[in-house]
């Protein structure tokens, strides 16, 4: 009679199989919530680990998952693939606090019930509020950015406008790229038509670069970008260049669209004077901010009180950076790579023991670091064949990017022993 090892013994193909499915499942639920590959893959080892299955591999991108099963002899291999991508931090946090809390030992029908209270779980907030959150998130930028009042209002109306219509869009399943591009027209078309009516009825406005550019922020894809570093800086490639690829694309897609509209009105992008006091301007960058980033995050379906911890959190780097800069002439790019570590010990600190996932605290918090007028500026000096100013705000922006992206990772290193030493 032929040695059979014990765990074969027990297992056929077929349970072999239900075992494997209610492993994808969890992988392909944490990847849709838009969270990073490295917690994607955590959550899978943990559920394989509860199932009995001794050996889990796989590989994760951005829209793809290839995992194998292996119980002693016996494997499988099997490979799904997920065709949106989007961002549910409610989900994210349930998802974690399932992996976080499952039994020694447990069952693929276990594992699936639980799965499907997660899944039939509603939205948190309706298309309406989802959308006044993406509006107050960038009124929140174009406050930072010395917007006037009346320009802060019409940021609110034309991202609000612009994320109600993304939403739907991609609730029907419409392509990514054509999504973004539709919603950016709508943003800013409509950022320039109110104010050109309101200049039919009143004074004339001029439409600055600071209004201009914030209606269309709520398109930034600030997940991708920064799990995609996070995953890269794991050397996980496969998973961090294509969500690092898609968020490029999805920057692209609204620059064609911010790009094409500004060459239907003249934009001012000098600079605006400020001559407040600094305890003016101190509150002024303390209620930007935390408008900004708690805009962000519900825009994201974070709850509540995730959503206030993220924006106490940004709001506290950012006017740090700020202060850096005022009292020591700190070069932006330093003072914003102090920043992110603060976000990234912060988010570790009020995440601390399985509270919330730190990446729905990070990313909200570090979005309101991204210098959005020296990019458009960049793309007016481009209209205007200016090409070393055009350079000059490209390279500006292109290193506050990094200098984000590298003190979340140095935040990361300090905080997440499991995060920075390979087992």
């Amino acid at each position: 009679m032929t040695d059979v090892p014990a765990q074969e013994q027990q297992i056929d193909s077929v349970e072999l199989g239900r075992r494997s499915g209610a492993i994808m499942r969890t992988g392909l639920l944490m990847l849709e919530s838009g969270t990073a590959s490295y917690r994607v893959k955590q959550a899978m080892q943990a559920v394989g680990r509860s199932l009995g299955v001794e050996q889990v591999h796989e590989q994760v991108t951005l829209t793809e998952i290839t995992l194998t099963a292996r119980v002693g002899h016996r494997f499988r291999t099997e490979v799904a693939e997920l065709r949106k991508a989007g961002v549910n931090a409610d989900r994210i946090a349930a998802l974690d606090r399932f992996r976080r809390t499952l039994p020694e030992t447990t069952t693929p029908g276990d594992i699936h019930r639980a799965l499907d209270a997660i899944e039939r779980k509603p939205a948190p907030y309706k298309p309406l509020f989802n959308a006044a959150a993406a509006g107050a998130a960038c009124a929140g930028f174009a406050a930072l950015n010395h917007a006037h009042v009346i320009e802060i209002a019409t940021v609110f109306v034309a991202a609000g406008a612009g994320q109600y219509l993304r939403r739907h869009l991609a609730h029907k399943g419409f392509n990514a790229l054509g999504t973004t591009m539709i919603a950016a027209f709508l943003a800013t078309g409509l950022y320039l038509g109110v104010l050109g009516l309101i200049g039919l009825v009143g004074p004339g406005l001029e439409v600055h670069a600071s209004g201009y550019i914030s209606s269309v922020l709520f398109l930034l894809p600030g997940f991708a970008l920064i799990t995609g570093t996070l995953d890269m800086a794991k050397l996980d490639f496969s998973a961090g260049l294509s969500r690092v690829a898609f968020g490029l694309m999805i920057v692209m897609g609204a620059g064609v669209a911010v790009w094409a509209l500004s060459l239907m009105s003249s934009l001012d992008t000098s600079q605006r004077e400020v001559t407040l006091d600094l305890w003016v301007q101190v509150l002024i960058w303390a209620v930007g901010s935390f408008v900004g980033v708690a805009g962000f995050a519900l825009m994201f379906s974070s709850p509540w009180r995730m959503a206030l911890t993220a924006a106490w959190i940004g709001m506290i780097a950012y006017v740090a950076r700020n202060l850096l800069q005022h009292f020591f002439d700190l070069p932006i790019q330093m003072a914003t790579a102090i920043a992110c570590i603060i976000i990234g010990i912060l988010a570790a600190t009020m995440a601390r023991g399985g509270r919330w996932p730190v990446i729905t605290l990070q990313v909200p918090a570090a979005l309101v670091q991204i210098p959005g007028v020296p990019a458009h500026e960049a793309i007016v000096s481009l209209n205007e064949a200016n090409y070393i100013e055009a350079t000059s705000g490209l390279l500006q922006v292109f290193l506050a990017g990094i200098a984000i992206l590298v003190g979340l990772v140095i935040g990361k290193l300090i905080t997440d022993r499991e995060w920075s030493f390979e087992r």
